[in-house]
């Protein structure tokens, strides 16, 4: 071989051997690339640090006898890292020795996937190495509770992989209720009270350090944190059990009369609590396309008590009030009503009624809600000067908002005399309820201090913020007027009131005829119009507002009620009326009626006085061991027993029962109760210690299998 050849096949082994290399570069890097990627990327990205926030939990909102209303839950989102040593150890021996046992728990815990659909996800990521694999989502605590327990995830995140990462849910645990009030937390577009305390809900966020693996935070222990601050709890004045007597008393007429929307508001009437609020509507999906409702096509769909409309009859106590503190009339002034027909300018008035004669009293004006007659007495009074009338109205606060810690109460309308909006007749057409819109808030503010003795109280919403269980602020009760008119005035306008509701030309009457107790209060109807509703399409808005018992008023309360297109149950003691009745008579039984009054309310108690209710083998079995002597007067077949009398002398009557009625538990021991109510397919809330003392479905009412009862022990 000659030297040329010799150089030539060096060169050709060299070439070769070059172009092998290369080969051995390449292919090395497509089975990195394609084999360890994942692995590579994740360890690319544990290098990149940032500082990440901690989301501080929201603050838990409380009804005033210490109900969760709404909370932050937490959820949890699980990621497995199959890189983890210990999970990797051994060729994967923890691993394959659990995924049996492992993927047949979670099968029958989530119940998503069989037991062979997990595994084959489990091992197929496992073989992949996955670093940090989004395996399960939006885990409840009490799934998450049970996972800690499963084969391989009990090893701890280290050996199994398993890593969780907490956020918060907001939840209402009775779901609908006061929902429009107590609100949403969003985003965007909170509304009621989570818009109106956000600042003191949502707490103060906290920083952390974390590397991203994955595409997941993992926080670095070592790193320096800023704590999170949670926010705080704020306690409303609202009582559970009076805002569901409220909304099941208003949706039941809004669904037999199939009305469009309607509110119920109830306050204390000492303070200016709001202790109901419910807020009724439908759809205009449902308006247009259903004939026939269901009642869950009824919910909170906005804050309707803070909206202004045309009130009707209601706000004619505003003008009967007016027209007595000018002292413009009193109570025997007469009026024309020229049997319901008034003609003034290019306009008639009409009542809903011709009144036999024409010729009434202010007082029967009132009481029949005449508009022809508030109409005709305010002209007469205030017809040279309407702005007299107008500084009334504004005496009345009805002219300013309620000042209701919710946002989004819209002004009420009231044209001025020389402004734009008034015309020749806008007095008389105000003076009966039109020409002027004012909101429900507004009203039940005027009712309440009415009931009040003059005294006007701000409504409010929320009495203390809390911290950790601790109150760090308490609001009480603010007085908006102290006088708010004449007391000549403030008398008569209750004799009015109580008369609508007693005397023979009452409105209402009817209603309250028999009742337990003395109401005062108002009806009213009037035409509905919002904009895209006009008076020609003759919908119209019932409504009733009052306080109780009227003698030593405890609560005040407005329904307004907006029915369907031509209803034929449209005035206000046929449709508003029932609602506000409903209210006040589980009101009344579950917390005015043994209500101390207040000559008595300091005498001494007496604990050798008896009255308890039970099973009866277990009572006399009871007495009998004790040594009680008592005088027995039942059938054999009776099982329940009403005892009472004093320790010296224990009388025992049988306690009827009827399956279909509801009996009284009062002096029940708690395990009685709930047997018995039990027994009748009632669901039971219980609220206290000791013997019932009182119960949210009245005695001898109608029940239904599945009902909620809520008791309440003392």
């Amino acid at each position: 071989m000659d030297i040329k050849d010799d150089i030539l096949s060096r060169a050709y082994i060299s070439f070769f051997i070059i172009i092998g290399i290369c080969l051995l570069i390449i292919g090395r890097a497509a089975y990195i690339q394609q084999s360890q990627g994942n692995y590579w990327r994740s360890v690319n990205e544990s290098k990149h640090q940032r500082t990440d926030t901690v989301v501080a939990e929201r603050g838990t909102i409380y009804s005033e006898d210490g109900k969760m209303l709404c909370t932050s839950i937490p959820q949890f989102d699980i990621y497995i890292d199959f890189a983890a040593e210990g999970l990797r150890a051994d060729n994967g021996k923890k691993f394959y020795k659990n995924i049996d046992s492992l993927s047949l728990e979670l099968s029958n815990l989530f119940q998503d996937h069989t037991q062979m659909e997990y595994k084959k996800i489990l091992v197929a990521e496992y073989k992949k190495t996955t670093r940090y694999y989004s395996f399960l989502k939006n885990v409840s605590y009490e799934q998450y509770k049970q996972l800690n327990t499963f084969h391989l995830v009990k090893l701890g995140r280290n050996t199994s992989g398993f890593i969780v990462e907490v956020k918060s849910k907001r939840k209402n645990p009775y779901g609908q209720l006061a929902f429009r009030t107590i609100g949403l937390d969003r985003e965007k577009n909170k509304v009621g009270l989570e818009l109106s305390f956000d600042s003191i809900l949502r707490g103060v966020n906290g920083v952390r350090t974390v590397r991203y693996e994955g595409g997941v935070p993992v926080p670095i222990d070592e790193s320096a944190e800023s704590e999170a601050e949670n926010g705080k709890d704020i306690i409303t004045t609202i009582d559970v059990l009076t805002q569901e007597i409220t909304e099941n008393a208003l949706l039941n007429m809004m669904y037999t009369n199939q009305a469009h929307q309607g509110c119920a508001i109830v306050m204390e009437t000492k303070t200016g609590k709001i202790k109901a609020i419910a807020n009724l509507g439908l759809d205009s999906n449902t308006i247009k396309h259903k004939i026939v409702y269901d009642k869950g096509d009824y919910y909170e769909l906005k804050n309707f008590a803070l909206l202004k409309s045309e009130p009707g009859s209601t706000f004619k106590l505003v003008t009967l009030l007016a027209l007595l503190d000018d002292k413009k009339i009193n109570l025997s002034t007469l009026v024309n009503t020229e049997n319901g027909t008034w003609n003034f300018l290019d306009r008639v008035v009409r009542d809903a009624d011709e009144h036999h004669g024409g010729i009434l009293t202010a007082k029967q004006a009132f009481e029949a809600s005449s508009n022809v007659g508030m109409a005709k007495m305010a002209y007469a009074a205030y017809g040279n000067n309407p702005m007299n009338f107008i500084n009334k109205v504004h005496q009345f606060r009805m002219d300013t908002v309620s000042g209701v810690e919710l946002v989004g109460e819209t002004p009420p309308e009231v044209h001025k005399p020389k402004t734009r909006g008034w015309e020749a007749t806008t007095l008389p057409w105000m003076a009966h309820g039109y020409s002027v819109s004012v909101t429900p808030m507004q009203t039940l503010t005027l009712y309440n201090a009415i009931a009040n003795n003059g005294k006007m109280m701000k409504p409010y919403l929320v009495s203390a913020i809390r911290n950790e269980g601790l109150t760090i602020k308490e609001f009480e009760p603010i007085v908006l007027n102290e006088k708010l008119c004449s007391d000549s005035a403030l008398s008569a306008a209750k004799k009015c009131l109580i008369g609508v509701c007693n005397n023979d030309g009452g409105t209402a009457k009817n209603l309250f005829k028999g009742s337990a107790y003395l109401v005062a209060g108002k009806t009213g109807t009037s035409y509905f119009a919002d904009g895209h509703i006009n008076y020609s399409n003759l919908i119209y808005q019932s409504s009733f507002a009052g306080f109780f018992p009227a003698n030593n008023p405890q609560y005040t309360c407005l329904v307004i009620i907006v029915n369907k297109q031509n209803a034929a149950e449209h005035f206000g003691a046929k449709v508003a009326g029932p609602v506000f009745k409903e209210i006040a008579d589980r009101l009344y039984t579950t917390y005015v009626k043994n209500t101390p009054s207040p000559q008595n309310q300091f005498a001494k108690k007496d604990s050798s006085n008896i009255f308890y209710s039970g099973y009866k083998d277990d009572m006399k079995y009871v007495m009998n061991r004790v040594g009680v002597k008592y005088n027995e007067n039942i059938g054999i077949a009776d099982e329940w027993i009403n005892t009472s009398g004093k320790s010296s002398l224990i009388n025992i009557s049988a306690k009827k029962m009827d399956r279909k009625t509801m009996p009284l538990l009062k002096g029940m021991n708690i395990k009685d109760a709930v047997y018995l109510c039990e027994e009748m397919g009632l669901k039971v809330n219980i609220n206290g210690k000791g013997k019932v003392n009182n119960q949210s479905i009245v005695e001898g009412s109608k029940i239904a299998y599945g009902q909620t009862i809520n008791i309440g022990l003392n």
